[in-house]
């Protein structure tokens, strides 16, 4: 058993206390960039004229070794010593002897945890920020391979008006778009220095926390030392964006998992991302988009986690916040296996066009332009929408389509009907009146796919 910090204590920690406080068995991923922000930490220090430059040195290149020793995997890990921090402190001690007790000069665990978390979540961001932009160039192949296919448009599950089943896919494309702006803006908020704000209220120490900022890459410092060793906003903001994130891919997944029963027909996935039944030999599960759709209550559970652990903290740091990690790199990745994989299957998915196109000429999706029909003669459309209610009925009763009537049984319901009527009720010619920006007409899907490919790869990672 470890023996508590510092000379106040004589004891040694109970097994269960140990057991209930260490953390390393979850953050000695934080490893690659504790040691980072130590680097700077110790550089500036010694340039500082804080510690020794020669500790300084020393420091740095026992560091630089226990990191190397860590990717190769030689390093041990001791649960005893309770966090990353102390770990790597430790060992540091042990390497390069009492200049290595200097390290801890000017800061805290609780503003080295801090920045930890910042360097880790900044990578991560970007890692989830690439694999957006992946997946969206996926969705745009498949649109662009498809561009002619048309497919029913749905409200509540049911029939509702033809579109192109590329701009159906440019819908996801949009969501994924809004994920990325709102990382993009947790990003921001990430990329602020906590370092030197120490335990609470700063370091009566002459540090210079602008040279800790630029060499890690951050723009700017921290304003108030006791938000910054507090504050944990941008990783609740971050599990907010994969929480919405995570929603839109399962609402693809959904659709997806619809799509590919033999009730529609109109996908199959490919073998590699579906599995069979262990009784059923017939079956082939979309396994992966349920698995998607089934994590996404994860990260929800993420994102509450976080904010119950906060929500009852006062200023500034509580041991509470040692539960942040579990949820946070969780979060984080699932999120990036979910992207990985569906960005991996979507080209694997099969488009079965026909029975797409076939299954747009069922349950009446003409009508509402038969209405527009009528009310661009002057009829008003309210007027317009119950006599073709009434035709609807009338083709449910005669086992008859819209386009099925006979311009006799068209001019049974109103006298405006001519018989360029039936010249409306093309699919083509439905979806091609949809030529507003943002519409459903070829010409505007054509525009939309062109410039969302232009702007992704101009801002794509």
């Amino acid at each position: 058993m470890a023996k508590l910090w510092g000379g106040r204590f004589e004891g040694q920690a109970d097994a269960l206390v140990e057991a209930l406080g260490q953390s390393v068995s979850l953050d000695a991923r934080l490893a690659p960039w504790d040691i980072r922000g130590s680097i700077a930490h110790a550089r500036m220090l010694g340039t500082c004229g804080i510690i020794p430059r020669r500790d300084a040195q020393k420091i740095i290149a026992g560091l630089n070794q226990i990191a190397k020793d860590i990717a190769d995997g030689a390093f041990v890990f001791e649960p005893a010593l309770e966090d990353v921090h102390t770990n790597i402190e430790s060992a540091l001690v042990k390497r390069i002897g009492d200049a290595g007790k200097r390290l801890h000069t000017g800061r805290s665990r609780n503003d080295q945890i801090a920045l930890d978390v910042r360097l880790w979540l900044r990578d991560q961001i970007d890692a989830v920020l690439a694999q957006l932009r992946a997946l969206q160039r996926a969705l745009l192949d498949m649109a662009e391979a498809h561009i002619g296919v048309i497919l029913p448009g749905c409200t509540h599950l049911q029939h509702a008006q033809p579109v192109l089943l590329a701009h159906h896919l440019l819908a996801y494309v949009e969501m994924l778009e809004r994920d990325y702006e709102r990382f993009s803006q947790v990003q921001a908020r990430v990329n602020v220095l906590p370092l030197g704000s120490a335990a609470l209220a700063g370091t009566p120490y002459p540090i210079d926390r602008e040279m800790v900022a630029r060499e890690l890459g951050f723009p700017r410092v921290s304003r108030n030392s006791m938000d910054a060793v507090a504050d944990r906003d941008h990783l609740i903001e971050f599990c907010a964006g994969a929480a919405l994130c995570m929603m839109h891919l399962s609402r693809w997944c959904e659709e997806l998992i619809l799509w590919s029963t033999p009730e529609y027909g109109f996908i199959e996935i490919g073998d590699a991302f579906t599995t069979g039944s262990s009784i059923m030999p017939q079956k082939k599960n979309p396994d992966v988009a349920e698995l998607v759709r089934g994590k996404t209550g994860r990260v929800y559970g993420s994102l509450l986690t976080l904010l119950t652990i906060m929500k009852g903290l006062p200023l500034t740091y509580n041991r509470d916040l040692q539960e942040d990690k579990e949820p946070l790199f969780d979060a984080s990745d699932t999120l990036q296996l979910c992207l990985a994989v569906l960005t991996r299957m979507t080209p694997e998915i099969a488009v079965h066009a026909g029975r797409m196109q076939e299954a747009a000429r069922e349950g009446f999706m003409e009508a509402t332009d038969i209405a527009d029909y009528l009310a661009a003669r002057g009829l008003p459309f309210r007027e317009a929408h119950e006599i073709v209610g009434k035709m609807v009925r009338y083709c449910i009763e005669q086992g008859k389509r819209l386009p099925d009537l006979t311009p006799g049984e068209f001019g049974r319901f109103s006298p405006l009907f001519q018989r360029d009527v039936l010249k409306q009720l093309t699919l083509h010619g439905i979806v091609s009146k949809r030529n507003q920006a943002g519409g459903t007409a070829p010409a505007r899907v054509r525009t939309a796919l062109r410039k969302a490919r232009r702007f992704i790869d101009k801002t794509g990672k």
